[in-house]
Order: structure tokens, then C-alpha cells, then sequence
């Protein structure tokens, strides 16, 4: 029997109930901030997260699918989304001297290790705000995912850690500096971190290995290093987060994993799912339109890992998420099973253009009433219809609550009136 790739998973109907409840919920709180959105390419030129994610990046140099079509030329499953959301503004005109504020959602791809909370095949839903050069969009961004939280019913199990990496010029220094102190301890370090010293030293910062932290103890540190303009940035954006009232950690060894971010960085983190405790993170990206070709435009934004929100909602809400179906259809013969069919077509359009999110399931097959009804308890359903000749004769319908077991028969308006009145 072929199987799943190893690190893509499938995403089953009870889990992908809570899902969509996540997705949604987070999706509305994007339109409510006035966030629009972009729907971008899952294939893009593999120069495109070279340039813009960094080349000495884990991401580019061991986890990215990549690929060399027909023409020859290199492709690669997204990793991320920045990089591909301005190459798409850039390429439309939609950046110079303009602002932007749009959210993408969709599948990202990268060979990792999997694990749960990890996969090769992973979702985000990412924000960004583009032409802003004041605190203030890092304030909305970051007010942006509390909301978030908060109607997810999260808000109690997650902290923000937030940090300044200074300007472009600034990171360099710290990385200049690190590196020396580094290069000599480099048989003392993880093998990791080791890795890292000659591509990435910065994320030697992020190390969970005792002996690379206690060698950090004494290495230069990244606030010894932030220019004065982006220590107001950052000081302007704590006093803004502080008046929303979102509370915050102050983490200087916060630094994010790729190249492009600059000024500040900031991480929701849980400890509820053990090792995969950060959900979203983002930060500021400054100078990422001009390295992709583009005019000099500030921005910002995040990216929020849905498979690890889910699974946060799971653990801190376990109950199951909706139902399968809220009415079900039963009918006594199959000789009724047209009259069904066509009743259960005027219930979805009326509820639908009621906007009252009912889902409504026919049953499909022989049994008798009881048999139904069982189907209709395990799917979920509150509501049963029941069709019998008596009912298709009068034009009315049997409705039988199968929380309390109570029933009515009620002509068909007022049967949607009733169910209508019931909600979810």
C-alpha cells in the first residue's frame, strides 16, 4: 500500500473541523484589521529565496524542494512567504510610494526533521505591512496577533518575547563581533552551532545545547550594538504595547533565523507543546524590497504556523469542534428519498441565505427510522427531520430534538423557523 511522503501528513475531518474554526477565526480578525488578501504561487525561482531569505540560511542550504523544470531553470516550493509576497507587489507595481497591508494563508515547504508540531508540508497564515517606517505598524502587527489569540481562547498560554537587532549595519557589527569571539571556542560548541559559525552566527543565539549557552554567557551582546535611532524605535514600540496593554518579555537574544530581518523581532511562544513552543514570529524586514530588486520601502510583518495553533487549541480546548452535520434528514421508505433529497435542497438554501452556518445531511441508503437516528447521533447532528408518507402527504415535517428527544411536526416554513431559532 503506498503511503504519505514522510513528513506530509493528512489532516482528517474531526481534526480538520478545528482547522477550519482556527483558520477562520484568525482570517476575520485579518479583515477586521483591514488586512487584504494575497494569494501567491506555490512554486516560485529558486534565486528568489537565495536573495531575499539569505543564502547561508538553513532554509536554502538543506531544506528547500527544489527543481529544474524543462527550460532548465531552478524552482523551489515556497519555504516562506515574505520573500514571495514582495516579489508579487514588487512585480505589480504595488509598492512604490504606496502602502500595502495584505495576509496570505497556504502550505509552505521544508525538509526537516519531522516530528509533531513539524512537518516537511506545514501551513501559515503571514501578515504584512509595507511603506510604514514608524513603531506604530509593529504595534498593530503585534496587536494583530493578540487578537488573535484572544478569540481563540489562547491569549492565557502564550507570551510575546519582542527584541531589537538595530539597523542593518549594526547586526553586522554584532555578527563581526560574535564571530571573533566564537571562532576560537569552536571545538567547544554543538555540533550545530559549529555549523552555524561560518553561515549563520547569530542563531548560535538560539542554541538549547547547556555548554553553547554557558559559552554565550560572556560573549559580546547584541544591545551593546543597537544604534541609538533603533533604540527609540524600540523604546517608542514598548511604550505603544504598553498602552494597548499587551504584555511583553524583553529577550535580547532574540534574533530570528533569516537574513532579512532587521530592527525589531518579536516570537509568540507557548510552553504547552513541549519543544515546538514558538507559534508566530516576525519582525521588521527593512531592507528585503531593495535586496529583491526593488526601491528602498520599509516593512513588516509575521507568520504564524497554523499546524502548531491547532494543535495549541486542541490541548487548551479538547472538546470536539462542531459537527459533521446539525440537521439530518431521515425518510421511512425509499420511496421518499427524492421528497427528502428535494427538502434538504431548501433547507441549505434557506439556512445558507440566512447565513446561519447549519449544516445539513441527508441520509443516504435503506434503514428504518431507528438505524437513522443512530447515524444521526454519530455524526453529531442536533436536529433530526423525519420524513414519513403521513408527512409528504400534509406537507409538513417531523422534527425531533436529539439533545432532549422531544418532536413536533410543524409545516416546512415553520421548521426552518424552529431550527433557525435553535442556532448551532
Amino acid at each position: 500500500m503506498v503511503q504519505a511522503v514522510r513528513g506530509m501528513r493528512d489532516i482528517l475531518p474531526a481534526d480538520a473541523r478545528r482547522w477550519r474554526l482556527v483558520e477562520d477565526s484568525v482570517e476575520e480578525i485579518m479583515h477586521g484589521f483591514a488586512y487584504e488578501e494575497i494569494q501567491l504561487p506555490l512554486l516560485e525561482s529558486s534565486e528568489l529565496f537565495a536573495r531575499g531569505v539569505g543564502e547561508a540560511t538553513d532554509i536554502v542550504e538543506k531544506e528547500m524542494y527544489t527543481l529544474a523544470d524543462r527550460d532548465g531553470d531552478s524552482l523551489s516550493l515556497r519555504p516562506e512567504g515574505t520573500a514571495s509576497c514582495v516579489r508579487a507587489l514588487q512585480e505589480n507595481g504595488l509598492l512604490y510610494n504606496q502602502t500595502q497591508r495584505v495576509f496570505y494563508a497556504g502550505p509552505m515547504f521544508r525538509y526537516e526533521k519531522p516530528q509533531k508540531g513539524r512537518y516537511r508540508q506545514f501551513y501559515q497564515v503571514g501578515a504584512e505591512a509595507y511603506g510604514f517606517e514608524g513603531p506604530d505598524i509593529d504595534a498593530e502587527l503585534i496587536l494583530l496577533g493578540a487578537e488573535c489569540w484572544r478569540a481563540l481562547g489562547l491569549s492565557d498560554c502564550v507570551r510575546l518575547e519582542v527584541n531589537t537587532l538595530g539597523s542593518g549595519s549594526a547586526r553586522q557589527a554584532y555578527r563581526a563581533a560574535l564571530l571573533d569571539y566564537l571562532t576560537p571556542l569552536a571545538d567547544q560548541l554543538d555540533e550545530d552551532s559549529q555549523r552555524r559559525l561560518t553561515s549563520n552566527p547569530l542563531r548560535i543565539l538560539d542554541s538549547k545545547n547547556a555548554q553553547t549557552q554557558a559559552l554565550l554567557a560572556s560573549a559580546p551582546q547584541l544591545p551593546d550594538f543597537v544604534d541609538a535611532q533603533s533604540q527609540v524605535h524600540f523604546s517608542e514600540l514598548l511604550a505603544l504595547l504598553d498602552g494597548l496593554g499587551v504584555p511583553y518579555v524583553c529577550n535580547p537574544k532574540l534574533v530570528r533565523g533569516l537574513d532579512y530581518y532587521t530592527h525589531t523581532v518579536f516570537e509568540w511562544v507557548t510552553d504547552a507543546l513541549g519543544a515546538q513552543g514558538a507559534i508566530c514570529a516576525g519582525g521588521r524586514y527593512n531592507g528585503l524590497v531593495e535586496r529583491l530588486g526593488g526601491r528602498p520601502t520599509p516593512a513588516a510583518g509575521f507568520a504564524m504556523g497554523l499546524d502548531r495553533v491547532a494543535l495549541l487549541h486542541e490541548v487548551v480546548n479538547q472538546s470536539v469542534v462542531s459537527q459533521a452535520a446539525d440537521v439530518y434528514i431521515c425518510f421511512g421508505s425509499q420511496q421518499h428519498s427524492s421528497a427528502a433529497q428535494q427538502i434538504g435542497l431548501r433547507l441549505r438554501r434557506a439556512l445558507l441565505g440566512a447565513g446561519s452556518g447549519l449544516k445539513v445531511r441527508v441520509h443516504m441508503g435503506a434503514g428504518n427510522f431507528k438505524k437513522q437516528l443512530k447515524r444521526a447521533n454519530a455524526c453529531g447532528a442536533s436536529w433530526a427531520v423525519l420524513l414519513g408518507a403521513d408527512e409528504v402527504e400534509a406537507g409538513q415535517l417531523t422534527l425531533k430534538n436529539l439533545t432532549d428527544g422531544q418532536q413536533q411536526r410543524v409545516p416546512e416554513a415553520e421548521a426552518l423557523a424552529v431550527l433557525m431559532a435553535s442556532g448551532k
